[in-house]
C-alpha cells in the first residue's frame, strides 16, 4: 500500500465546484500537490494550467496538475466533486439517478488505485452519495463523509446575522439531517455570543418578532435555489466550505462541523448519513456530538433522515 504524501489533495470533478474548492486551498495554503481528474480530461488540464499560473503569485507554489486515478493511491485527501449541475428549479434529490450513475463509473477506478486517505464528497444529493460511497469504497465510516449541512449552516448564521445585527462570527448555529429540502434548524442550540438566541433577544420585540424559525429555516433551504436561479450555479460558498473542512483535517483541528456522518445509534438513527455536528481531526470524523433535540426537533430530524433513507434504499439496489 502506497504511503500517504501528507497534503496531496485529488479533486475528482473538475467542474465549478471542484476548482473553488481547489483555489480556496491554495489561498488558504492548505496542500502542497493539487491533482484534478475529470471525465473531460482536457478541462481538467486548462484548468490546472490556469490555477498554476495563480501560483505564481502565491506566497507558497502549489503543484497543480491534472492526473489519473493512480494518482488517488497516496493522496491523503480525496475530494469528489463529480456530477451533474443542478438546474433552476431542480432539488437535489432530483439529481439522484444522475449521481449514482456517475459514481457507480468512479468506484471502480478509484478503489482499484488503492486509495487509502480521507474522502470528502460534495456531489449531490450528499447524504446518499456519501453513504454509498462509503459503502462501495470499503473505507472505514470515519473516512468517508460529504459536506452535508455546512454550507446550509454557513447560509443559516448569514440570515441570522442579518435579523440580529450581530456579526456571524458570533453566532453558533447548525442545520441538520438532510443537504435538501427537509434540513432542520434546532432554535434550542442557537447561540449568540454563548447567550441562547431568545435569551439575546429577550425584551426586543422587533426581534423576537422576526425570530420566525420556521421561515429562517425555509429561507435557508431556497437560498441555493436562489443562486442557481440567477448565475446557474452554486459555487464559492461550498467550495470554501470544503476547503475549510479540509483544513480541519489536515491541521487536525478537532473542530465541531456539521457534517454527514455515517449514525450508528446517535439520535436514535442508524445506517445512514446525515448532517450532524461531529469533531474533525486527522482521522476524518472523530466523534458524532449527540445534543439534546426538543421533541418537536427530533421529529423533523426524524423525518429529515427518513427522506435520507429511502433514496439510500433505492441506492443499494442500483
Amino acid at each position: 500500500m502506497a504511503e500517504i504524501k501528507e497534503r496531496k489533495i485529488v479533486i475528482i470533478g473538475a467542474g465549478h465546484v471542484g476548482i473553488h474548492c481547489g483555489m480556496s486551498l491554495m489561498l488558504l495554503n492548505e496542500v502542497d500537490e493539487l491533482v484534478y481528474i475529470d471525465i473531460k480530461e482536457e478541462k481538467a488540464r486548462m484548468e490546472a494550467l490556469d490555477q498554476n499560473d495563480a501560483s505564481s503569485n502565491m506566497a507558497r507554489r502549489v503543484r497543480v496538475r491534472a492526473g489519473t486515478y493512480a494518482d488517488c493511491a497516496d493522496a491523503h485527501i480525496v475530494v469528489m466533486a463529480a456530477g451533474m449541475s443542478r438546474k433552476p428549479g431542480q432539488t437535489r434529490l432530483d439529481m439522484f439517478d444522475s449521481s449514482i450513475e456517475i459514481m457507480n463509473s468512479i468506484v471502480g477506478p478509484l478503489k482499484d488505485s488503492g486509495f487509502h486517505g480521507i474522502l470528502i464528497s460534495i456531489s449531490n444529493p450528499a447524504d446518499i452519495v456519501a453513504d454509498f460511497l462509503r459503502k462501495r469504497l470499503g473505507l472505514p465510516k470515519a473516512q468517508v463523509f460529504s459536506t452535508g449541512t455546512s454550507l446550509d449552516s454557513a447560509r443559516l448564521r448569514r440570515i441570522l446575522s442579518e435579523i440580529l445585527g450581530v456579526d456571524r462570527r458570533s453566532i453558533q448555529a447548525y442545520c441538520m439531517g438532510e443537504h435538501g429540502d427537509s434540513q432542520m434548524v434546532p432554535a434550542s442550540h442557537i447561540f449568540v455570543g454563548g447567550v441562547p438566541i431568545l435569551d439575546y433577544a429577550a425584551g426586543r420585540p422587533e426581534l423576537l418578532q422576526k425570530l420566525d424559525f420556521d421561515d429562517i429555516c425555509r429561507q435557508d433551504c431556497e437560498a441555493g435555489f436562489h443562486i442557481v436561479e440567477g448565475k446557474g450555479c452554486t459555487e464559492f460558498g461550498i467550495g470554501l466550505v470544503c476547503a475549510d473542512i479540509v483544513k480541519a483535517v489536515l491541521g487536525d483541528e478537532k473542530r465541531i462541523l456539521p457534517v454527514s456522518a455515517l449514525l450508528e445509534g446517535e439520535y436514535g438513527q442508524t445506517g445512514i448519513h446525515a448532517g450532524v455536528p461531529a469533531v474533525i481531526g486527522k482521522g476524518g470524523v472523530e466523534h458524532v456530538l449527540e445534543i439534546s433535540l426538543t421533541p418537536e426537533e427530533k421529529e423533523k430530524f426524524e423525518h429529515s433522515c427518513s427522506v435520507i433513507r429511502s433514496f439510500v434504499e433505492r441506492a443499494d439496489k442500483m
